[in-house]
């Protein structure tokens, strides 16, 4: 990746981000030290938005990998291609990071797979380097790049959790849902609704996080309440609005879906 194909990766206008405790100076001082860092927290609770934000405010490009259980190594550091009569080496994400000092954000890294995790030791310690084993090459990693990682805990298992061999290379950020206060202001901004309908949808929101451990995964996201105050900024009855933003998306439990409804019936129709 030429210098000028790392320029669309940064980020030109500040990603809205409502701080919640003091996870900005934390990732500042981290990113100082050039210490990698893991951000735990349930689905749609604001990590990946606040990566960006961070990103935006350290003036730093960023690349994102949606990790899956087909993610090889391959794909993270790069391959040789033929090209007419040439084989040539492309970079990948990783590499890519590395060599031009950005941010490398891989995002759900429990979905990959354990041997394709390991290809990360080296730069998660005094060594900052990324073996190229297909080209004989190290890469030495500049001040600037950060490796950034992120999981829910809420989806461990003995089959999809960081080994401890991984984990204690990381200084970790917790995030969760925010305070109802905050959330509410979160999602009347971002859903372009009312601060009382925003306050609506956030109590609603937590009385549904409530059934968790009753048959109920996960609760509904923050990500989740914008959708539906986007909703019904279009138009759309509030009712109507939650049912297919903050019920159908998170069950197919009948029972479950039944006591959602009777949450959110106490909108306005």
């Amino acid at each position: 990746m030429s210098e000028r194909a790392i320029e669309e990766y940064r980020i030109a206008e500040e990603p809205y981000y409502l701080p919640v405790d003091n996870e900005i100076g934390l990732f500042e001082a981290a990113h100082a030290a050039h210490l990698p860092v893991i951000l735990k927290g349930p689905t749609g609770c604001g990590k990946t938005r606040f990566v960006e934000h961070m990103a935006w405010r350290l003036e730093r490009p960023l690349i994102t990998v949606a990790c899956h259980e087909d993610l090889s190594s391959t794909d993270l550091v790069g391959r040789f291609l033929i090209e007419g009569e040439e084989t040539v080496w492309h970079d990948g994400p990783l590499t890519s990071a590395v060599r031009h000092g950005a941010i490398c954000y891989l995002d759900e890294i429990v979905e990959a797979r354990k041997d394709t995790v390991v290809i990360i030791h080296p730069l998660t310690d005094h060594r900052r380097r990324l073996p190229i084993e297909k080209r004989g090459t190290i890469l030495e990693a500049p001040s600037d790049f950060m490796l950034v990682v992120s999981y829910n805990p809420g989806y461990q298992s003995i089959l999809k959790d960081l080994k401890q061999s991984t984990r204690q290379r990381f200084v970790a950020i917790d995030f969760d849902y925010p305070p109802a206060d905050l959330e509410a202001a979160i999602v009347a901004r971002e859903g372009g609704i009312d601060e009382g309908t925003a306050r609506d949808l956030v109590l609603i929101g937590q009385k549904v996080r409530n059934l968790r451990g009753h048959g109920l995964e996960e609760g509904v996201s923050t990500r989740l309440l914008i959708y539906a105050g986007q909703l019904i900024a279009n138009g759309i009855a509030p009712t109507r609005a939650a049912e297919v933003a903050m019920c159908s998306p998170i069950t197919d439990d009948r029972d479950l879906q039944r006591s959602i409804r009777d949450i959110y019936r106490s909108l306005p129709s």
